[in-house]
Order: structure tokens, then C-alpha cells, then sequence
């Protein structure tokens, strides 16, 4: 990340010495993993965006399948900033450890991580319906629907709890290091879980841009991985997000006067077929 450095010195073994990194092509491995799995995510994202449009509120969808679709848009965004600090945990796995038991313990890390997001698309489900369902019944809502989500995620860009979180996001090491004291089981999955947590405090106001921009909007979702990747690995990451806070209060107070910043809460206009 942008201030992580990799572990160099491993831990140590029971005689006090330092134990030998995993080889390069094991960190390779688990690299090209992670972009495959990040790769493969945005094209079902895609092509599953292509058949759906930008609408309002959750478009229909049933929770597990709603659920399905968010974890792959998840896997898509953050799985290339997140990947960093996987990749900085297994450097920190006992050599002791074979090749492909490593790559086990870092897939449970990113499974660990990816459960938190999946946690946290239930209240983008909840919040999802209840806007949609607002739309629905009075249309004009929308504008100040859309305006009170910018407000909040402009808010929380500038935010203590953002700042905090990002600063684990950015310099995880002291969290990485304590986990490592951790015995099994489920020790990997538990330290995805909390690096997880700490990444959907540090992204949480930017996913809530996804209300008036649309859920589905692949140009919206492209931009926040980028801005998340940008926050997390370039130096200046935190004068970003700052600068992001201020924009979207600045399109909180455009949005009630046009509906083109709010794409995600405008009804889709009636098909041909039914008139």
C-alpha cells in the first residue's frame, strides 16, 4: 500500500531465528489469483449490468440473488486494492507452510475479507428497497433522495471514523503483526474478517453514491474502484478522499436541481410494447 512496506523479516522460529519468505513464485502464485478472481468478477459484473440497466432500488432482485451480484461487484472493486495486504500476510506465513497451503491460508483471508462486504450488502439491500420503494410511489423524491445521499457520503469522506479507517487501510502493519501472535483456527479467515471491517469503514460513504448513481451504473462502479485503489496505494490517497467529501456536498446541493447527477433513482421510461 501506499506506506506498506513488505515484511522482510520473517517470523520468527522456536530457536529465535529468522524463518526463510515464502519463494517468489509462491507470492506470484497468490498474485495472479487474486487479479484472476478480480478479472473474472468484473465480466460476469458486466455482462450482468448489460442485461439489467440503471434503475432505481434493487430492480427486483431477491435477496440471495441480490447478495450473489454484490459479492461479485465486491470481488471486482476491492479485491485490487485489498490485494497488498494479502499478499503482505502470506510473506508473513511460516515457511513451514508448503506452497499450496499458503495459497489455502490466503484464499481463507480473502474469504474472510469478502464476508464483511457480503455483511454489508444486506444494509445496501435494505437501504436499496427503501429508496426504490420511495421512488416508486412518489417520483419527485428522487432529487432529495439523491441529495441527502451525497450529504452523507460527504460527510463521512470527512469524517474521523474515515480517517481512521483508512489510516489502518493504508498502513495495516501493526494489526498484521498482532494477528500473527494469533493461533489457529480459522486465524487467516478471522484476520480477513477484520481487515474487511476496517475497509468497509474506510469505502462506506462511497458506496453510498451508488443510491443516486445506480447500483449497476459500471461507469460509477469503475470510477469508486479507482478512487478506493487511489486512496488506499497513492501517497495522496487521504488529500483524495478529502477532496471527494467536499465534491459530493457540493453535488448535494446540484442534485434536487438536476436529475441527470441521479441516474440510479429515475424511473425507466415505459417500453413501446405496453402502450
Amino acid at each position: 500500500m501506499g506506506h506498506l512496506s513488505p515484511i522482510r523479516p520473517s517470523p520468527a522460529g522456536p530457536n529465535g531465528a529468522a524463518r526463510p519468505l515464502p519463494p517468489a513464485r509462491d507470492l506470484a502464485f497468490a498474485w495472479s489469483l487474486i487479479v484472476l478472481i478480480a478479472a473474472l468478477a468484473w465480466v460476469l459484473t458486466v455482462g450482468q449490468a448489460r442485461d439489467m440497466g440503471v434503475e432505481p432500488g434493487t430492480m427486483g432482485m431477491a435477496l440471495p440473488l441480490f447478495l450473489l451480484l454484490w459479492l461479485t461487484m465486491m470481488a471486482a472493486m476491492m479485491l485490487p486494492s485489498m490485494a497488498p495486504v494479502a499478499i503482505t500476510w502470506a510473506r508473513s506465513i511460516s515457511r513451514r507452510s508448503s506452497g499450496w497451503a499458503r495459497t489455502a491460508r490466503t484464499t481463507e483471508f480473502v474469504c474472510g475479507y469478502l464476508l464483511i462486504w457480503t455483511a454489508f450488502g444486506l444494509l445496501a439491500y435494505g437501504a436499496l428497497a427503501w429508496t426504490g420503494s420511495l421512488v416508486d410511489g412518489h417520483p419527485d423524491a428522487g432529487r432529495w433522495i439523491g441529495a441527502a445521499a451525497f450529504a452523507l457520503a460527504g460527510i463521512y469522506q470527512l469524517s474521523p471514523l474515515k480517517s481512521l479507517c483508512l489510516r489502518h487501510c493504508r498502513n495495516p502493519m501493526s494489526q498484521l503483526m498482532r494477528y500473527a501472535a494469533f493461533r489457529p483456527p480459522a486465524r487467516d479467515l478471522r484476520v480477513g474478517l477484520h481487515h474487511g471491517a476496517y475497509c468497509v469503514g474506510c469505502c462506506a460513504g462511497l458506496m453510498v453514491v451508488l443510491v443516486p448513481l445506480g447500483v449497476m451504473n459500471v461507469a460509477a462502479m469503475a470510477g469508486l474502484a479507482v478512487v478506493i485503489f487511489a486512496e488506499k496505494l497513492w501517497p495522496g490517497g487521504v488529500l483524495l478522499g478529502r477532496a471527494l467529501g467536499v465534491a459530493f456536498l457540493v453535488l448535494a446541493v446540484l442534485a434536487p436541481f438536476h436529475r441527470w447527477l441521479l441516474p440510479g433513482l429515475q424511473q425507466a421510461a415505459p417500453s413501446m410494447g405496453g402502450m
